[in-house]
């Protein structure tokens, strides 16, 4: 079953739905979606929620379309990124877009760093392995890093420094959502482990293939861990540059993504077999001890 968000964009309807409903697409979308981390929290100031479940039903769609979408998917990110066009220069006809044209309006949100989501999309659709990290890193600043800086142009944050952090955390929660997804994203046709360190490693495509979790896979996945830990560790000073509630949510990102990379080494790092996830309690224990600390560096 084709989602609504997607099957819309197979038959674009002629006039452009209502800002009301269309929002009420982005919470849903928002809202129901699974993830390491809670999207917007309770903490968020009521006025911003809307503008965030918009950006988020963004993101989500353009994945979707990338990643789920029947038929020609380079056609139909070539359709959203022309209603995302009609949201700077027109009318736009898709609800997500709807949405998030006032809040592109009201914050002053540049074009480039939708249109490299939906470029990291386009790759997908062409690139399915990656030789070196170097190459994993570009392909991160298309799908990773522009959520981070729209996230903080939404609340009003313009600096290159603290772009820079983020853009640290955005990789590392990348990172994180790759050494989890080992498998499933095998089953899809992609490699995102970088090749010439699987040689390195003595890992195998047949070892993924077959579900393999050798001990050169767990030391591989082991060096993948700590590395992203490296990133998220850069990137925690974020916490300290913004103001408000704003750094227990930033906060709640890193932890997430630092809870996933402790359930793999719980895991002994065969993320092939099971796929490491956070419980409800898990996250709620996180979310209650993030509020009351303000000690982030132990966190690492």
């Amino acid at each position: 079953m084709v989602e609504e968000h997607i099957a819309v964009l197979l038959d674009l309807p002629q006039t452009p739905p209502s800002v009301e409903d269309s929002e009420a697409l982005c919470r849903r979308l928002a809202l129901s979606h699974y993830e390491n981390f809670t999207v917007v929290s309770h903490l968020i100031p009521r006025r911003m929620r809307q503008p965030l479940y918009n950006l988020y039903a963004f993101c989500r769609t353009v994945d979707d379309i990338g990643d789920e979408a029947p038929g020609d998917r380079n056609a139909l990110l070539d359709r959203f990124e022309e209603e995302l066009a009609a949201v700077y220069e027109g009318v736009p006809c898709h609800p997500v877009l709807v949405a998030l044209k006032d809040t592109v309006e009201r914050f002053g949100m540049p074009r480039g760093l939708f249109k490299r989501l939906i470029t990291a999309n386009r790759l997908d659709q062409e690139k399915k392995r990656y030789q070196t990290f170097a190459e994993l890193l570009h392909y991160c600043d298309y799908s990773a890093t522009p959520v981070g800086r729209l996230f903080l142009i939404l609340f009003g944050y313009h600096d290159d420094e603290l772009f820079a952090l983020s853009d640290k955390t955005c990789i590392a929660l990348q990172l994180t959502n790759f050494w989890q997804d080992v498998k499933r994203d095998y089953d899809n046709g992609r490699i995102y482990l970088p090749l010439d360190e699987m040689e390195e490693y003595g890992v195998s495509e047949d070892d993924l293939a077959r579900g393999r979790a050798t001990g050169q896979f767990k030391d591989l996945m082991r060096y993948q861990v700590k590395r992203t830990r490296d990133y998220f560790r850069n990137g925690l000073p974020l916490i300290d540059r913004v103001r408000g509630s704003l750094r227990v949510d930033i906060a709640l990102f890193s932890r997430g993504g630092l809870a996933i990379l402790d359930e793999i080494e719980q895991l002994h790092y065969d993320t092939l077999k099971e796929r490491p996830t956070l419980s409800k309690s898990k996250k709620v224990r996180l979310f209650l001890s993030t509020l009351l600390s303000r000690r982030w560096r132990k966190w690492i």
